[in-house]
């Protein structure tokens, strides 16, 4: 069949090209239904049978129970197809009251919510009429005029109630209409081929731009109509279809009482108002009393077909809104999302997770009993395989016994099969990945370390579903597209996402440290193995500076024990300097990076596991601890404080003088703060590096604390500033920032104010983390159903087309380098090196690699035209040319690869974790010193461009635009720093002046804004009259008064300086 009817049970149900959905006229719902349903009544209060005629009539929807019906005279399968002449019921089995519907025949016509009160809303849109009078015409609040009848007044119009009798009576041949009714005689009257011609001739001669949009607004939905062929006249309903009993049941409960369903609630208004609206019609009773009794119906097939979408929502016994069908169907826990896109599945299973040390990267520890449970397919086939039972039957019952061979097999059929972990939030693809499983006794599934970052897994208390693929395909993706080992790289930026952490880069950081004077120190060594026994030994120590012969015919390389040791589980491939260094977590993952980019991923897999068994050996030997020692608060606080105090008393007497206002006292208080902490924290954090000497044996021991910030480990500077230096400035909720800092740390503790001032920071974190974390979900949801259809189509779309791409600068900083944001692109030009025309560094068509984005940097080049998906013009998708690389994989983008979704998740994905970042600071205000000077970060000489200038009364050069900026040019004269110079800025050198690396070129005050003018002269202010344009402001608590300008009613009065010369 080419369309599917939802319900024509088609021949052959799997073969279809398309659905469509068109709406139910009359017509369609009584050819669906097996009867009408006359009254509200679902079951005898007595017998508990269902009513004749009512919600769950037997009659209507079929028999309760298989093959008997309600009277109970026929029973059993020999009746079969029989309908009882007593009840009415056929017998037949009992699952037809989930597919059978029955109708309720309206006594008058009913507007269909959705098209009402649908944005826009097509009912109105169609009769050209505002929806608030088309509401007040449908609920019975005023007239609508269907034949003007000789009279002035136009059709369509609305007519107030009271004015009808009069109008009446003046024209007797004006028709006029209220209710759904008059609404469906005029839709009928409608001609849709002919308004369609009608507005596509209007929508070429009107010039009106609102006029044009309401036209087309209108012609969207009569063509629309047109096409689909559905009936206009089909958004009134006079027939309601009624939904199977089964799926709306009625249950009873302990105690005699029953829940039900809402919707039988919703149909028995419905039932309820419909009877007697007929009964009021048959008595001939007052319009008055009908009118309120068609409104009242109208109202209840509304809330039947979408509670709460018009006016208050109808509420149950116990005040809550009745679930109607729309929302059966919308939302998170409606049918679509629920039940028909994210199923529960067979074959899965959910448990606890603890770390698997001893694991391999593509390994994942499985619970015997768990695995059993999960693989009990494929278990019972290998025991008929081997022809040890004959029955499925025989197959559990053994499965029960526990039997030792079924563990056996069980060991056998887990063997290469790989399953699925998956960790709730799924956030992006990196949330489901493939395992091997390793049968373990216990419940919990053991994880690999390296994996928890990509899942954001930790072990306190964290579940894990499993899934076990079962056909060939699936476990043939699972095993090449979704293996752990597969997953080195990060989608959304292409660096290592497998990096160690914790104690593991605790390890590998303290087996690359280096210690002057350590036992060992100098020795020479012919290859890597001699220094392992060596150290096995005791004759060196792991951190003494040696000097070791890495390949034979080589020179010595100097290096350290550690560092050597490290170096025989790295690949061959990976340059010694990648080692030879102290190794922080940042290093670390430019070592994986590098690793994979020169040995591929096998051999990457193989060092990161080798790396972790390292990371966690040595942790462990090296014996770190915590303790209260460990934090040194730093000598010089209390001087840097008394000298900080003595600056806010020094600002505060110029604000008692009326030198500064409130605003500039404020903005200075905090700027002294800020500066005093990040002193203290650098103090602080010079004291632990050095380390203490052991007054015992005089070597010199670490602190433990820093060790772990400066590796990466755990912790950052920011939460030891708080444990050792001051905690500093704290901001309200509203992110104001206290001008009274902390001045204690941790380790002194904090007074009971200082206490209060910090709960404010708590609490937003913990609010932030509860409210962000939802809307970032649903942005990522948003993101995807926005991107999911661009995929990758094409090889090349053959775009001449391209963007230009510089580095990422923001006052003179440079954010990201122009190599970072051009790798893994293709350039549409030729990159020529600007010192030698002839030298083309990358050919045009080609995607940048790391050895040419060096290239690039070294020759100084600003700025390269590349290919952009933004540019791309494959006509569905994308091509793989202006996508460029694969950042999950590091080569070009493969076809049919769904980049939409990648860049959606890469997206979302961070912003969850990024709420949680409030949390963790502890509400710190994170404001840094502002900045008042610029220093040069590189030598060269210097320019200005676009710069005003003026020399003040002192001889300083003083900036007087805003557009002003100031370059250091190397010799070549490439630019090598650019800075936006502000208003009012001094400068300390002069275009043309040769800088060095750190010069101060430019100061400013950066919280105040000057006035600066560029000629000498008296000042006479104008138009400044107190009460018209400035007010004199009393500051309460210095009693000085300051004028303030303000907004004057009179807009002749504008107030200005003039410079009047002598």
């Amino acid at each position: 069949m080419a369309f599917g009817n939802m319900f024509e049970i088609a021949e052959d149900p799997k073969n279809y090209s398309a659905v469509r959905i068109k709406i139910a006229t009359s017509e369609d719902v009584i050819s669906w239904s097996f009867g009408e349903v006359k009254t509200s009544e679902t079951i005898n209060y007595r017998t508990f049978k269902p009513e004749r005629d009512g919600l769950f009539c037997g009659k209507i929807f079929g028999p309760i129970h298989d093959y008997e019906c309600i009277c109970g005279k026929y029973k059993r399968m020999k009746h079969r197809g029989i309908t009882c002449e007593k009840c009415g019921v056929e017998v037949i089995e009992s699952k037809v009251r989930r597919e059978r519907m029955g109708h309720i025949k309206l006594a008058t016509p009913v507007s269909h919510v959705w098209f009402l009160k649908g944005v826009p809303s097509r009912i109105a849109t169609l009769l050209e009429m505002t929806l608030r009078d088309l509401e007040r015409v449908l609920y019975f609040d005023a007239y609508i005029v269907m034949d003007p009848g000789g009279s002035e007044i136009e059709k369509l119009s609305i007519v107030e109630e009271e004015q009808a009798i009069e109008m009446k009576d003046k024209f007797p041949e004006l028709e006029l209409g209220m209710g759904a009714e008059s609404v469906r005689m005029l839709m009928r009257e409608m001609d849709l081929e002919e308004l369609d011609n009608q507005l596509r001739e209007e929508l070429r001669s009107v010039n009106s731009e609102t006029r044009r949009k309401r036209i087309a607004k209108r012609l969207n939905i009569v063509s629309s109509l047109l096409h689909s062929g559905n009936s206009v006249d089909a958004m009134i309903v006079d027939t309601l279809p009624v939904l199977p009993p089964e799926l709306r049941p009625l249950v009873p409960l302990e105690g005699g009482r029953f829940a039900t369903s809402d919707l039988n609630d919703l149909y028995r208004r419905v039932i309820h108002r419909n009877n007697r609206l007929k009964r009021l019609i048959e008595l001939r009773a007052p319009s008055i009393i009908v009118k309120n009794e068609k409104r009242m119906l109208q109202e209840s097939v509304d809330a039947l077909f979408d509670n709460g979408r018009r006016g208050r929502p109808m509420v149950g016994s116990n005040k809550r809104p009745l679930k109607s069908l729309s929302d059966m169907l919308k939302g998170k826990q409606g049918r679509f999302r629920q039940n028909l896109l994210g199923k529960r599945v067979d074959y899965s299973g959910r448990t606890v997770i603890v770390v698997g040390p001893t694991l391999k990267l593509h390994q994942c520890g499985l619970p015997k009993v768990m695995a059993r449970e999960l693989f009990k397919p494929f278990i019972f086939h290998k025991l008929i395989d081997y022809q040890e039972i004959h029955t499925i039957k025989m197959a559990k019952k053994k499965l029960e016994e526990n039997s030792p061979r079924v563990w056996a097999i069980l060991e056998e059929a887990v063997r290469e099969h790989p399953v699925l972990l998956n960790r709730a939030p799924t956030l992006h693809r990196l949330g489901i990945q493939a395992f091997e499983p390793v049968l373990i006794e216990g419940k919990a599934i053991q994880l690999h370390p390296l994996v928890c970052t990509a899942f954001n897994a930790d072990f306190d208390g964290d579940q894990m579903a499993v899934h076990v693929p079962l056909s060939v395909e699936a476990q043939l993706e699972a095993k090449i597209l979704m293996m752990s080992t597969n997953n080195v790289l990060s989608p959304s930026n292409g660096k290592p996402l497998m990096t160690p952490t914790q104690d593991m880069v605790l390890g590998l950081y303290w087996i690359t440290r280096e210690t002057e004077g350590a036992q060992g120190e100098n020795k020479i060594f012919s290859n890597r193995q001699e220094v392992v026994t060596a150290h096995d030994h005791g004759k060196v120590d792991l951190h003494a500076r040696i000097h070791v012969r890495l390949n034979p015919g080589e020179a010595l390389v100097e290096t350290t024990v550690g560092r050597a040791i490290l170096s025989l589980i790295v690949p061959e491939e990976v340059p010694y300097s990648a080692i030879n260094r102290q190794l922080k977590k940042k290093q670390m993952a430019e070592l994986i990076d590098t690793a994979y980019r020169t040995a591929g991923n096998i051999k990457t897999v193989r060092m990161l596991d080798e790396m972790k068994n390292l990371g966690y050996r040595f942790a462990t030997r090296a014996g770190f601890s915590i303790s209260m020692m460990d934090m040194v608060i730093p000598e010089e606080k209390h001087g840097l404080l008394s000298r900080a105090q003595s600056e806010i008393n020094r600002i505060n007497t110029e604000y008692q003088e009326g030198a500064i206002t409130d605003g500039e006292r404020y903005n200075q208080v905090i700027d002294v703060w800020a500066k005093t902490t990040e002193k203290i924290a650098e103090k602080m954090l010079g004291g632990l590096s050095k380390g203490m000497i052991d007054a015992e044996d005089q070597t010199e021991k670490v602190n433990s604390i820093f060790m772990m910030a400066d590796s990466g480990a755990r912790g950052s500077n920011q939460q030891m500033k708080q444990l050792a230096g001051m905690r500093g400035l704290m901001a309200k909720p509203s992110g104001e920032i206290i001008e009274t800092p902390i001045l204690a740390n941790f380790r002194e503790g904090l007074n009971v104010l200082e206490y209060f001032i910090s709960t404010h920071g708590a609490r937003k974190g913990l609010a932030d983390t509860a409210l962000k974390t939802a809307n970032s979900g649903y942005l990522t949801r948003r993101l995807v159903d926005v991107a999911q259809d661009t995929v990758i189509t094409q090889h090349d779309c053959g775009t001449l087309d391209g963007i230009d791409m510089t580095a990422l600068i923001e006052s003179g900083e440079i954010i990201e380098a122009l190599g970072d944001r051009v790798l893994g692109r293709v350039v549409l030009e030729d990159v020529i090196d600007p010192l030698d025309e002839n030298n083309v560094i990358v050919e045009a068509g080609h995607e940048l690699t790391e050895a040419e984005v060096k290239l690039i940097e070294e020759a100084g080049i600003e700025k390269i035209r590349v290919r952009s998906i933004l540019t791309c013009i494959a006509d569905h998708g994308a091509c793989r040319l202006c996508y460029g690389r694969d950042l999950a994989h590091g080569h070009l983008v493969n076809m049919g690869e769904s980049v939409g979704v990648i860049a959606a998740q890469s997206i979302g994905e961070p912003g969850t974790q990024l709420t949680m970042r409030t949390f963790h600071i502890g509400g710190t205000a994170s404001r840094r010193a502002e900045q008042n000077t610029w220093d040069a970060r590189f030598s060269g000489l210097l320019r200005f461009e676009d710069l005003k200038e003026v020399r003040d009364r002192d001889n300083n050069l003083i900036v007087l635009g805003r557009r002003g900026e100031a370059v250091i040019m190397d010799q070549h004269g490439r630019e090598k720093e650019r800075r936006p110079l502000p208003l009012g800025a001094k400068l300390r050198r002069t275009a043309g002046d040769e800088v060095a690396q750190g010069d101060t070129i430019a100061e400013w005050d950066p919280f105040s804004i000057p006035i600066i003018t560029d000629v000498s002269g008296f000042v006479k202010f104008v138009d400044l009259e107190e009460g018209e344009t400035f007010r004199e402001q009393v500051d309460e608590v210095t009693n000085l008064s300051r004028r303030v300008v303000k907004e004057s009613p009179n807009h002749e009065k504008r107030p200005r300086i003039l410079i009047l010369d002598s």
